[in-house]
């Protein structure tokens, strides 16, 4: 047990790491020293950061928190605290059940733990429990836990749209937008820190700014987005913009021209489109048409040409017929979508779908539909790679791996999308993890490009 020591453990999307590199940030502020994911925890504390999302989420959860109750009982760790959106639903539950673990805190009161734990540090160090929590940092810095040229920024939490599949409204509440000030200032801190790429990121983009306006009536809402980042692209040493989880129900299309208008504002657009029949958009409560859905793909295609659009579709949603499956297939093959995740339906208490209808597909089936969509989408994706050989893209390195440096084109986030493989045999310069360098695409395969820097 290494005291003085904290290891946080997080689960889920990147929203949730940039609440622990929050708190990470005011601990270390505090004479604290954090470990973040580490292979063997070994500090006197462990906070998990857990997810709620899905079942199979929720039992990774469960398990880490059992995995970390038992090193307690061991005596190799002195105090066990659990955040994140599991806790944050299932809080009273989870102290029953567990209560090996000594804290829990939210979604959204997780900042009273690095209060918590700096009152311990201050008074181990001096006897003394009346000293001043101020710790000389601004709320919304982090303790960076992505490799130091890109990091994710989060400009709103919750949702309003309450589709009949998602618990996260009931998770995190109504869609709040931070204000578009404070979002500025953090990008600031952030280059200041090294950071040259940004992934903007919120449970739904679309909906940014529609809170902040002065009255709620309809007429005075506005779409904030655009604005919010046109004016981001224009603080200097911004690289590269990628947007992540847009709605397509209004969708603000101003933000295609700002995609248009800055070079540095990548061609990449993560919008989750989950279905394409009437009767699925309909029992899902997307609150759009195919024909709608259909027609924002091809604006969104024709206002940034080239642009590389990620979605993610739902199989095996209740309701769903053969004949439904059999159109979203069709579907995918026309629209050829550059980068498509596909998720088995997992029925999650208290939703729309889970209160109103009747989980009818049966789980073979789900996983099923989920492999062939799955297996169509590689053959496209396999095909719409080779367009990029024999090309020159700007690349910026993430790593070096075994025998390859490992970078990313504009059109692929980190962790989720395809790569560049650039192989590290002796050049005439030095390749370094956090540039940018032109590299001509010698091969393309199914996921991933290969080439060599282009002197």
């Amino acid at each position: 047990m290494r005291k003085g020591v904290v290891d946080f453990i997080t689960l889920g999307c990147s929203k949730n790491l940039v609440d622990a590199e929050r708190v990470m940030r005011q601990l270390e502020a505090a004479g604290w020293r954090c470990v973040h994911d580490p292979e063997e925890p070994r500090g006197e504390i462990c906070v998990i950061n857990t997810c709620g999302f899905i079942g199979d989420a929720k039992e990774e959860s469960v398990n880490m928190i059992l995995r970390m109750a038992e090193r307690k009982k061991q005596g190799k760790l002195r105090k066990l605290i659990v955040m994140g959106c599991l806790s944050e639903r299932y809080r009273a539950e989870l102290e029953s059940e567990l209560p090996e673990v000594d804290e829990y805190y939210g979604k959204f009161d997780f900042m009273q733990l690095a209060e918590l734990l700096n009152k311990d540090r201050y008074a181990e160090r001096t006897r003394s429990k009346d000293l001043p929590l101020s710790v000389g940092c601004h709320v919304f810095e982090r303790k960076l836990t992505t490799p130091k040229h890109y990091a994710y920024l989060k400009i709103s939490e919750g949702c309003n749209r309450f589709c009949s599949y998602c618990a996260i409204p009931l998770i995190t509440g109504r869609h709040t937008s931070r204000p578009k000030e404070e979002i500025l200032d953090e990008v600031r801190w952030l280059v200041s820190q090294g950071v040259k790429e940004l992934n903007v990121i919120a449970q739904d983009l679309s909906s940014y700014g529609l809170d902040l306006v002065e009255s709620q009536k309809s007429k005075d809402k506005r779409h904030m987005l655009p604005e919010l980042i046109d004016e981001i692209a224009q603080v200097p040493g911004v690289e590269w913009i990628r947007l992540h989880y847009a709605y397509p129900t209004d969708f603000p299309e101003g933000l295609l021209d700002v995609m248009a208008k800055h070079a540095n504002v990548c061609k990449y657009l993560d919008i989750a489109l989950q279905h394409c029949t009437d009767h699925m958009l309909g029992l899902m409560r997307r609150h759009i048409t195919r024909a709608e859905q259909d027609a924002l793909i091809r604006k969104i295609r024709e206002k940034v040409p080239g642009i590389c659009i990620r979605t993610t579709l739902l199989v095996g949603h209740p309701g769903e017929t053969e004949e439904d499956f059999e159109e979203l297939k069709k579907w995918v093959q026309e629209m050829r979508f550059e980068r498509m995740g596909c998720f088995a339906y997992s029925d999650e208490e208290g939703t729309y779908a889970n209160r109103h209808y009747k989980d009818d597909v049966p789980q073979e089936v789900k996983e099923a539909r989920a492999a062939e969509l799955m297996a169509i989408q590689q053959e496209i994706s396999g095909e719409l790679m080779q367009r990029f050989a024999g090309r020159t893209e700007r690349v910026i390195i993430d790593r070096l791996e075994g025998d390859y440096y490992i970078g990313r084109t504009q059109y692929d986030s980190p962790e989720v999308d395809c790569e560049v493989l650039i192989s590290r045999q002796p050049t005439a310069f030095s390749i370094q993890p956090g540039e940018f360098y032109p590299v001509r695409i010698t091969r393309a395969e199914e996921f991933d490009l290969y080439g060599e820097v282009d002197s």
